[in-house]
C-alpha cells in the first residue's frame, strides 16, 4: 500500500465496483420524504449462508499480514452472517462468496481506519446499505462515533438489528436523506462507499459542505478518471483533493483507493 500525491495520479480505465448527530444520539430517527423499494427482485433468495467457521476462515485469509485482532475478525464474521442471511430476504449485497465478502466488504472498509486517525472523532457513513463501511469501522475503532445513514427504511431497520446484536455502543443508524441530515448535524468525516461518482457525491454535498471537515470516498481503480471529471466542480464548491491512498485486495480481487477531499474549513484528518 502507498500514499500517492493526487497531482501524480495516472488514468485507469477499469470500472470501479460497485459527533454522533444530535437527533440520533437521542434515539430519534428522522424519516425521509420518500422510500424506494430495495426488494423488487431478490437476487439471492436461494443462496446458502456459510458457517461461522467458514466465514471466519475467509476473513483470516483476507486479513493475512494485517495488524488486526482476532476479536475484531470474530465480530466481522458475526456481522457477515447477519448480512448474508438477510440478503436472502432483501437486496443488501451482490457479493456472497465468503472470501469476496471478507476482502471487498471488510478489508476494504477496515483499511480506512489505517488511513484516518479516528480516536474520538465523529463520522457519517453516507448510504450505509448493509452497514459498510460503518459497522467494520465502528467495531475496529470503539472510541469513534459512527452515524450510519440510509434513505431506505428496511436497510436501516436491518442495520439497527446488527448494531444491537453486536453490542455497538458507538454506532447509530439513521433513516434520513443526506442533505437534510447534514443540514442539521456536523461531523468530522463523511465516508462514502459505492454511492455514485465523485462528481455526483460532490454535487450532493454542495449545500452542506460546511457540515464536515473531510469527505472520504472509497473507490475502485477508475478513481483517477472520476477525480479528473469532477475536478473543476469540486474546486468551485470548495472541495480540494488532498490525498489518494491506493491499495490492492488479496487474491487478485482488484485495486482500490481512498480519496480524501478537504471540505471548506477542513483542517485535515
Amino acid at each position: 500500500m502507498s500514499l500517492v500525491d493526487a497531482a501524480d495520479a495516472s488514468a485507469d480505465d477499469a470500472e470501479a465496483e460497485s459527533g454522533v448527530p444530535d437527533a440520533a444520539s437521542k434515539g430519534e430517527i428522522k424519516p425521509p420524504r420518500k422510500e424506494e423499494d430495495p426488494d423488487a427482485v431478490l437476487a439471492h433468495a436461494d443462496a446458502s449462508v456459510p458457517s461461522l467457521d467458514e466465514m471466519r476462515s475467509a476473513l483470516g485469509w483476507a486479513f493475512e499480514g494485517e495488524e488486526i485482532t482476532g476479536e475484531v475478525l470474530d465480530r466481522y464474521a458475526a456481522h457477515a452472517l447477519l448480512v448474508l442471511d438477510a440478503n436472502r430476504r432483501m437486496n443488501l449485497t451482490a457479493i456472497v462468496d465468503p472470501r469476496e465478502v471478507a476482502a471487498k466488504h471488510y478489508l476494504d472498509s477496515w483499511r480506512t481506519t489505517r488511513l484516518l486517525p479516528l480516536l474520538g472523532r465523529s463520522l457519517l457513513d453516507l448510504g450505509t446499505g448493509a452497514g459498510f463501511p460503518g459497522v467494520p469501522v465502528a467495531i475496529a475503532e470503539p472510541q469513534s462515533k459512527v452515524g450510519m445513514l440510509d434513505s431506505t427504511r428496511k436497510r436501516i431497520d436491518f442495520v439497527t438489528e446488527c448494531v444491537r446484536a453486536l453490542g455497538l455502543k458507538n454506532a447509530v443508524p439513521i433513516w434520513d436523506r443526506a442533505e437534510e441530515h447534514l443540514a442539521r448535524n456536523k461531523y468530522d468525516i463523511v465516508l462514502v462507499r459505492a454511492v455514485s461518482s465523485v462528481r455526483e457525491n460532490v454535487r450532493l454535498l454542495r449545500k452542506v459542505r460546511h457540515s464536515h471537515k473531510d469527505l472520504v470516498m472509497l473507490k475502485g481503480p477508475s478513481w483517477s478518471r472520476e477525480a479528473r471529471a469532477a475536478e473543476r466542480e469540486a474546486e468551485r464548491l470548495g472541495f480540494r483533493l488532498d490525498t489518494v491512498w491506493e491499495h490492492k485486495l488479496p487474491g487478485e480481487m482488484g485495486d482500490r483507493a481512498f480519496l480524501v477531499y478537504r471540505a471548506p474549513g477542513g483542517h485535515g484528518v
